[in-house]
């Protein structure tokens, strides 16, 4: 099949890249001192399982990759929480601002757990042969891509995730629940992570249709992750107990009618960064 050959060649280099971040934020993300090692090595692993489903099934790589992304992804949303949590909070007073340290406390302690665990991880045997496997996939995997595809075979890897989020995207009521926008996001990243392992092949029209996807996918995320701040928040008060004090009351308060103002905002933006998504990705498939 024309193309297959270019398909080939790019789902190997976009692993054996990948397997290079990975080694190469690994001492980084074991030190701790910056966080974003562990942000750009489950970057890697979501980069490298796309790759995958592109046109290089590999189930059992897949799975220890996702067990990697899991230890990675513990750590890293629990950063992104506390900083977003935090940022927050900006104006309040300097007492308001020692409350909700003590509210995000219990948040602190989970995030050294998961630290622990996630080094567990790295220095492990299991971590070192996954790396090996993906390294041994980028150098010779073999191709897999339906007959039928009529698209070049780079763009071609488009077009499945697109259709699934439009898809989607329809069946939602005028008021979607935020269940279901978070699975909506899904589908944007999976497309965004095509998108930018087509890019070599169109680079103007998929560029487009990548920055399209990624505002897409922040807003959704945005809005995933003042949902998930919002049930925090909530849990953090009610494990604190009867004796929990009135001020992190008040500031928990506070913080929840902060993250649902902007659910209202991320609910106002969505549809139309759908729609520049589905355009960008209609000027690319024109030319297919």
């Amino acid at each position: 099949m024309a193309g297959v050959t270019d398909l080939g060649e790019h789902i190997r280099a976009r692993l054996a890249a990948q397997a290079d971040e990975l080694a190469d934020r690994t001492d980084g993300a074991r030190e701790g001192t910056d966080p974003e090692h562990v942000h750009q090595m489950r970057v890697a692993v979501r980069r490298a399982r796309a790759a995958l489903k592109a046109g290089m099934p590999l189930p059992e790589l897949d799975a220890e990759l996702k067990w990697l992304g899991a230890s990675l992804g513990a750590v890293r949303d629990l950063d992104v929480q506390l900083d977003s949590l935090r940022e927050r909070a900006a104006g309040f007073s300097a007492e308001e601002l020692a409350a909700v340290e003590k509210l995000l406390n219990a948040l602190v302690v989970e995030r050294r757990t998961a630290r622990r665990k996630m080094l567990g991880v790295l220095r492990s045997k299991r971590y070192k042969a996954t790396l090996r496997a993906l390294r041994a996939a980028a150098e010779s995997g073999t191709i897999e891509v339906a007959e039928d595809e009529e698209p070049p075979a780079l763009v071609s890897v488009v077009h499945k995730p697109h259709r699934r989020l439009m898809k989607a995207a329809a069946a939602l009521g005028e008021d979607p629940p935020d269940d279901d926008l978070h699975e909506l996001r899904i589908h944007g990243k999976r497309l965004r992570y095509a998108a930018e392992m087509a890019e070599v092949a169109a680079k103007k029209k998929v560029r487009a249709l990548v920055t399209a996807t990624k505002a897409f996918q922040d807003i959704l995320g945005d809005h995933q992750d003042a949902c998930f701040a919002e049930d925090t928040i909530r849990r953090l008060v009610a494990d604190l107990g009867d004796g929990v004090e009135v001020d992190v009351v008040f500031v928990a308060g506070r913080l929840v009618e902060r993250e649902r103002a902007r659910k209202v905002v991320c609910r106002a933006q969505w549809r139309p960064a759908l729609a520049d998504v589905d355009s960008a990705a209609a000027v690319l498939f024109s030319d297919s």
